[in-house]
């Protein structure tokens, strides 16, 4: 064994090197992924608070959080059309990245989808709206509605 490592100590350290540095590039690279779902989350949570915040100083957007609301006597109105559907795109946003592993798992999801969608104002709008989805975001939402 010494006459071996005599002759080739050259090669055993170069390969020690290269697989440590193998190995802290695969380190670097996981920590990398999880810094950066950390960051698509803050993104995403704050582009949803600026949707909310939207809702909470617009008088016209009332009915989208009444249980109560009778979309059959009181249509849909534009400005609640519109501020559901960006609600729709922040969902679907936060659904893609989730699903590609980019994001956080947030725990609960299901139950804040279908808390708000199963509200009359936004599940009239997404009745609406669905088809123009992602068929697997569909299905999910669609899914999320259901559970009990």
């Amino acid at each position: 064994m010494e006459q071996w490592l005599a002759e080739n100590w050259f090669d055993a350290v170069s390969t020690v090197g290269i697989v440590g540095s193998l190995w802290i590039a695969i380190l670097s690279l996981r920590a990398d992924a999880k810094a950066k779902r950390v960051s698509n989350l803050i993104a995403l949570t704050r582009n949803y608070l600026e949707i909310r915040k939207e809702h909470a100083h617009n008088p016209k957007l009332v009915r989208v959080d009444d249980p109560t609301a009778d979309v059959s006597k009181q249509p849909v109105t534009g400005a609640e059309e519109s501020f559901v559907c960006m609600v729709i795109n922040q969902a679907s946003s936060a659904y893609e990245t989730l699903k590609d592993d980019l994001l956080v798992k947030q725990e609960g999801q299901r139950l804040d989808v279908k808390s708000f969608f199963s509200l009359p104002v936004p599940n009239a709008v997404w009745t609406k709206v669905k088809t123009l989805q992602n068929p697997d975001f569909a299905a999910f939402i669609d899914s999320s509605l259901k559970e009990s």
